[in-house]
């Protein structure tokens, strides 16, 4: 489609109304929410750590309606408008087995998020084991993905990873 990119990491967002622009991230358990007006041809994308914490047995989604707010807000300033606002969501892997459901989180808050704010999630790519590649056409809405396993990339089990380390560094 085009040449141009633009990579985001955790905890970034983008926004552009450039039509040979693409936004890309790689994700693991976070989660990338790609927003677009298709009238205003405006979008931009988000990589989310961490959408959800508990906080004394509450859950706190403070974190991910800062990260949604922000790409919104970008959005607005470019001639978004929240109504014609749509959605696509990718990511929320349980990366290695056994370990936190901080993916499942994340998964969980982006679609109760676009939700309530009445945003409608076109489409979606969330949870399995497999880490992905996300290209995002911010003008379009058009969005592209490849796992690690279409990539390639060899897939790690904990003993391995923690083998690897070397250094007596336990993840619990």
């Amino acid at each position: 489609m085009n040449n141009k990119r633009l990579i985001i990491t955790q905890g970034e967002h983008a926004v552009s109304d450039e039509p040979d622009l693409a936004i890309s991230t790689l994700l693991g358990s976070c989660v990338a929410c790609c927003l677009w007006d298709p009238l205003a041809r405006v979008g931009g994308m988000n990589h989310m750590l961490i959408a959800s914490r508990t906080q004394r047995e509450a859950r706190c989604d403070a974190a991910g309606v800062h990260s949604m707010e922000l790409l919104i807000n970008d959005l607005l300033k470019l001639g978004a408008k929240r109504g014609r606002l749509r959605a696509k969501a990718f990511g929320g892997a349980q990366m290695i087995s056994g370990l936190s459901g901080v993916g499942a989180a994340n998964c969980m808050f982006t679609l109760s998020f676009l939700e309530s704010e009445k945003i409608p999630c076109l489409s979606q790519s969330l949870g399995g084991d497999a880490a992905r590649h996300i290209l995002f056409w911010p003008t379009t809405g058009v969005a592209k993905q490849k796992t690690a396993r279409e990539l390639g990339t060899p897939e790690l089990r904990a003993s391995e990873i923690i083998a690897s380390a070397g250094n007596g560094l336990e993840i619990f």
